[in-house]
């Protein structure tokens, strides 16, 4: 299992999927808005394109000049594994600015917005870099040659692919297309924080910190589009009962308390943190058929252990450093979740006005999913963890 994630192949052939959608989707969109610009005129509509992505290549080459230094400097302290998390960042954050252009109304030159925020996280050259960085820590030297070389093909076949299903991706809606490039953009990034490990972290480091991203990712937005959704019909709320339903929110704070010192001696971190995920869980997909305003207040009770995970995570993260680490290891997670926060909240808030016409509680299903996954890294910590004393135990008693 150590072995497969040092692999960054995965990273490159997920991550070109993902671009080759958006490509495809951004170029498409440019052109058909140029043609508007210009009454139908063809010619016209080629040059205005034409321009839009001159601006947008050199605005995203001279921002990715920009972040060179302070990436590099992060990267000598935590790994070449921060050029490719930081460059997937910024194009996923970028995609979202023509998902903004799209739905709201926005002028064409808004989308340079989303070039510079790919430019200024890195780009491609850094995400090359780090792509090259890590083959070669994965590799031994006199096979460094061929392990690059694959990494290549493996880019190409991922571009074969990604260029055959965008078209008919986008016959089926240009949304259709660019959902798909976030989605595929996204599990691309998340293999690259949750999975990829490289020399300076440990596998139960990388998994820990994996859970908590998940878990961030699943909540954060779904939550504050909850907000929303009970203001609308059919539950219809007013500033009372809004204050009803913060305040219930709020009050899992002291609930998880009291289950935690209630609970700890008795199930111990693991289980207590995979309780927190499914209070959470279960409550979200209720939530997804809340008709009624005392479905929403019994599904805030199912949910009273809510706040366990993210302290207890942070807590068995802690037991697997070097006291040293701590301050890297802190500050780093605290950058990655703020990041994770804006995602969940920009990924929701998205997808949630598409659904309103078919299912508003779908935000909350999606919610639950992604939250669930979290449970998965933590459950392989705890069989390793497993594992190992079984292990020590086994060769003590040999000895004795």
């Amino acid at each position: 299992m150590g072995a497969i994630l040092t692999l960054v192949e995965p990273v490159v052939v997920i991550n070109k999927l993902g671009t080759s959608f958006f490509d495809m989707a951004l170029t498409q969109t440019v052109y058909n808005q140029s043609l508007k610009a210009t009454a139908g005129n063809s010619d016209r509509a080629q040059a205005l394109s034409s321009r839009f992505i001159l601006i947008q290549s050199v605005l995203s080459s001279v921002a990715a000049m920009l972040s060179i230094i302070p990436l590099s400097r992060m990267a000598d302290r935590h790994g070449p594994k921060v050029f490719l998390v930081a460059s997937q960042m910024g194009s996923v954050l970028g995609m979202f600015t023509l998902v903004i252009f799209m739905y709201c109304e926005v002028p064409l030159e808004f989308l340079y917005l989303g070039s510079l925020l790919h430019g200024l996280s890195g780009g491609g050259p850094m995400f090359w870099a780090g792509v090259a960085a890590l083959a070669s820590l994965s590799s031994e030297q006199g096979k460094r040659t061929l392990k690059l070389n694959i990494v290549d093909f493996c880019f190409g076949v991922a571009g074969v692919v990604g260029g055959l299903l965008s078209g008919y991706l986008y016959q089926m809606g240009p949304s259709v297309l660019l959902l798909t490039a976030i989605l595929v953009s996204v599990v691309a990034l998340l293999y690259s924080v949750f999975a990829l490990t490289d020399s300076r972290r440990s596998l139960s480091e990388s998994m820990l910190m994996s859970a908590m991203m998940l878990f961030i990712l699943g909540m954060v937005g779904a939550e504050n589009v909850l907000q929303l959704y009970l203001l609308k019909p059919p539950l219809s709320w007013d500033s009372i009962w809004a204050g009803y339903g913060r305040a219930a929110t709020s009050a899992m704070y002291l609930s998880s308390f009291i289950g935690v010192l209630g609970l700890f001696k008795v199930l111990g971190d693991t289980a207590l943190t995979l309780l927190g995920i499914v209070s959470n869980c279960t409550e979200m997909a209720i939530m997804a058929f809340t008709v009624e305003s005392w479905v929403y207040f019994l599904a805030r009770g199912i949910m009273m252990f809510a706040c366990v995970p993210m302290p207890t995570l942070r807590a068995m993260l802690s037991k697997n450093l070097h006291p040293q680490q701590y301050g890297r290891v802190s500050g780093l997670l605290q950058l990655v979740l703020a990041v994770t926060d804006v995602l969940s909240n920009v990924f929701f808030t998205s997808i949630y006005p598409l659904t309103l016409g078919w299912f508003s509680g779908f935000c909350f299903l999606l919610s639950c999913a992604i939250s669930y996954i979290s449970a998965v890294p933590i459950m392989y910590v705890n069989l390793k963890r497993t594992q190992r004393f079984c292990k020590q135990k086994a060769q003590f008693l040999r000895v004795m």
